[in-house]
This record gives C-alpha cells, sequence and structure tokens, in this order.
C-alpha cells in the first residue's frame, strides 16, 4: 500500500528554509538533492485526487532557488569581508611606521623633532624623584632631571634640549630612576618610548608584529601607548 504524503508544501518550504545554512552541523544541512529527492517522492505518492497544482510546483522551485541565492550571495559577502578585513590591517600597518610605541625599558633614541619621552612607574608615593641620562656605551652624564615628589603610578617625563648632534644623530641614551623615601634610595622600573622601524602581518591572525628600534621584535598586543 502506497502511504501518500501529507504536507508537503509546509515540508518543502521547511527544506528549502534548512538549505540556506540554518543548521550548524554538516550532517544536518540539506542541500539542493535533498531537495530533488523530496519532491520527486512528492510527484510520485502524491493524492490521485488532490494533484499539486502548477502554480504550486512552480512556487516551491522558486522558493528555494531564491533561498539558495541568498546564500550564494552570503559566501561572495563574507569573502570580500575578509579581502576588507585584510586590507583595513595593511592600512593601520602602513600608518604605524615611523610612530613611536611605549615599551619597558631604558635605552632610548631621539624622536623626529630630538626628544625622548618615556614614564617611571611608582608602586608607592615617593619624596623626590630623579632621572639620570647617560651614554650607554661609556657611562658619561648627559643630563639630569629632578621630578620632586610624586604620587603612586606612572609619571611621564620628556627631555627636550638634547644637544644637536646627539639629536641630530639620532644616537642611544640610557634612563636611570632613582626614588627617594624614608631615606631609602630605590630605582622603579622605567619604559621609553621608542620608533616603529617595520610592521609584519602574520597570516591567520588579527594581530600585527612590530619591529621597534633596539628592542626587536613585539606583538601589538603589548602596547600600551603611541605617539
Amino acid at each position: 500500500m502506497t502511504t501518500a504524503i501529507s504536507g508537503t508544501t509546509n515540508a518543502l518550504a521547511d527544506l528549502a528554509k534548512l538549505s540556506g545554512g540554518a543548521s550548524t552541523s554538516p550532517s544536518n544541512q540539506l542541500g539542493q538533492k535533498d531537495f530533488l529527492t523530496l519532491l520527486s517522492a512528492q510527484l510520485q505518492n502524491q493524492d490521485p485526487f488532490a494533484p499539486m497544482e502548477n502554480g504550486e510546483f512552480v512556487g516551491q522551485m522558486a522558493q528555494f532557488s531564491t533561498v539558495s541565492g541568498i546564500e550564494t550571495l552570503n559566501d561572495s559577502m563574507r569573502a570580500m569581508g575578509d579581502k576588507l578585513g585584510g586590507g583595513g590591517r595593511l592600512s593601520l600597518g602602513a600608518s604605524l611606521l615611523g610612530r613611536q610605541v611605549q615599551v619597558e625599558g631604558n635605552i632610548a633614541h631621539p624622536d623626529e623633532s630630538g626628544a625622548i619621552h618615556g614614564a617611571v612607574t611608582l608602586d608607592a608615593p615617593v619624596e623626590a624623584l630623579r632621572l639620570r641620562f647617560t651614554d650607554p656605551k661609556t657611562g658619561a652624564l648627559m643630563h639630569e632631571m629632578n621630578l620632586g615628589a610624586q604620587p603612586s603610578g606612572s609619571t611621564t617625563f620628556s627631555w627636550d634640549e638634547l644637544p644637536a648632534e646627539l639629536a641630530a644623530s639620532r644616537g642611544a641614551v640610557r634612563v636611570q630612576a632613582e626614588a627617594v623615601s624614608e631615606g631609602r634610595t630605590s630605582l622603579p622600573p622605567v619604559s621609553v618610548f621608542a620608533r616603529i622601524a617595520g610592521v609584519e602581518m602574520p597570516a591567520g591572525s588579527d594581530e600585527l608584529t612590530l619591529d621597534v628600534e633596539g628592542y626587536g621584535l613585539l606583538s601589538s598586543l603589548e602596547i600600551t601607548a603611541l605617539r
């Protein structure tokens, strides 16, 4: 005995929706082959006293074609988005070249204006904070800066009046901080701004790899400040 398939109009409509990618599992995803198989079964087992109307048949085919077309459009939009994302990373990388990022370390080079910038991190308030700028090779003192009493946290500094020869050559300078509190002297950590000499964009990753002057390759995710 042949059993007629009832409710096929709704079933095919549901199939068309499923074929559009609503299912997240490949094993549950229905495509064009499944649609045609179900449609063939419907035609073979339809009620002879109530056969499918031509308009109904054409409507189901049009619905499936529309959903398939939307899925194709979605695939194209996703591919376009990937390309635009790559272009955005390229533009960002190009805009970073020549700028300065804050890095942990005490070796600095003058920026394009001939200045050195950085910060000192203090765990607690201090009565006096002094900076010494020296030649990293000879240890010769180049400049001193007294910043007085400072609260805990980050204290920024700038040495703007470098010797003309040092500024022009962009020679290296060592920065050392000395903090005095309750008669005791400590050496708090220093961070400086260093120039970005190059940018790499690893495939399959959203982060950038920065080639920072004097500090090598650093992930863009490690950067906390930019000038």
